[in-house]
């Protein structure tokens, strides 16, 4: 079986439609537009690492759920395992999943989303996140290797990121959270680059370098 990657999809363009079985039915896409998506996947059910994550996407949905924002899994593994995995950690770890989970034995999803790394894994997803915005627009993507779990805290950290950026038209600055001073657009002209310096709206540190309460 082929393994390339096609090709791996571009941040601000409209993500790689997709119509898949999950644990919850049919999904695609367009069933979560107006609504930001971030859509994960893991290489396989049953394994420890994946599992500490899974525990800690469903602790937190409802987190993401006050952002507007769905949760959407992906393995290439069966429904039937899926529900059997979900489960065991019930059973075994006290934490319910609640969000979907596609069942991407074909790779179609995870082929479209550059999840398949040969280098990493022949028929296995790499450990991917993608964020997604309410019109389908890809924003973020990260990628994590095998042996290595991911922070939902940064996940929840780059969706405030993004949602405050749409909002209010700044940019965050590093290990930005909510309720701290936003970077504004570099000045367009001489004449407002003075004007900011001179505005006590404005924490200035140099003409092209300004931050703002919002």
């Amino acid at each position: 079986m082929d393994t390339q990657i096609v090709g791996l999809p571009r941040l601000n363009e409209r993500a790689p439609e997709f119509n898949a079985e999950t644990t919850a039915g049919q999904k695609s896409l367009d069933d979560y537009k107006g609504k930001w998506l971030v859509l994960f996947s893991h290489p396989a059910d049953f394994t420890p690492v994946c599992t500490t994550e899974f525990m800690a996407f469903a602790v937190r949905q409802e987190e993401f759920a006050k952002r507007n924002c769905e949760l959407l899994g992906l393995s290439i593994d069966s429904t039937h395992s899926h529900i059997a995995w979900i489960k065991n950690i019930k059973d075994n770890f006290g934490v319910e999943i609640k969000f979907p989970i596609i069942a991407d034995l074909s790779m179609d999803v995870a082929r479209a989303y550059g999840m398949i790394h040969p280098g990493a894994a022949d028929t296995s997803a790499v450990r991917a996140t993608f964020i997604i915005d309410p019109e389908g627009k890809l924003r973020a993507m990260v990628y994590y290797p095998m042996s290595n779990g991911r922070s939902i805290d940064e996940f929840l950290r780059v969706l405030d990121g993004l949602q405050t950026s749409d909002e209010h038209g700044v940019a965050t600055p590093e290990n930005w959270k909510p309720g701290e001073k936003v970077i504004v657009p570099p000045a367009k002209t001489a004449e407002e680059a003075l004007a900011r310096l001179e505005s006590n709206e404005y924490e200035c540190t140099d003409f092209y370098f300004c931050k703002k309460s919002i």
